[in-house]
């Protein structure tokens, strides 16, 4: 019998689930409170005026209005200029 022991199934055959990560409702949509609004990993986007971080850095409206990105500068630790997107609901 020359012939040699198989390995079995493929050892790359695995995938993760999709995470579905991305901004949900846009600038200008109109949210109800609880809404989601960025599902995100770290912050990407800040949470602003009427969103709130919620624990897997998602953000989230707080009260009825409309979605409004903005763009604030920040001052890093070291005194750079750093510019960041916020979220707010007017």
């Amino acid at each position: 019998m020359a012939h040699t022991k198989s390995s079995g199934a493929a050892k790359n055959a695995r995938d993760s689930q999709p995470k579905y990560l991305g901004i949900k409702k846009y600038a200008g949509e109109a949210v109800k409170a609880g809404s989601i609004v960025v599902r995100q990993r770290g912050s990407k986007f800040l949470a602003g005026e009427g969103i709130r971080r919620g624990g897997d850095d998602t953000l989230y409206a707080i009260r009825t209005g409309k979605i409004e990105f903005v763009t604030k500068r920040r001052i890093g630790f070291d005194g750079s200029l750093k510019y960041k997107k916020m979220v707010t609901v007017v």
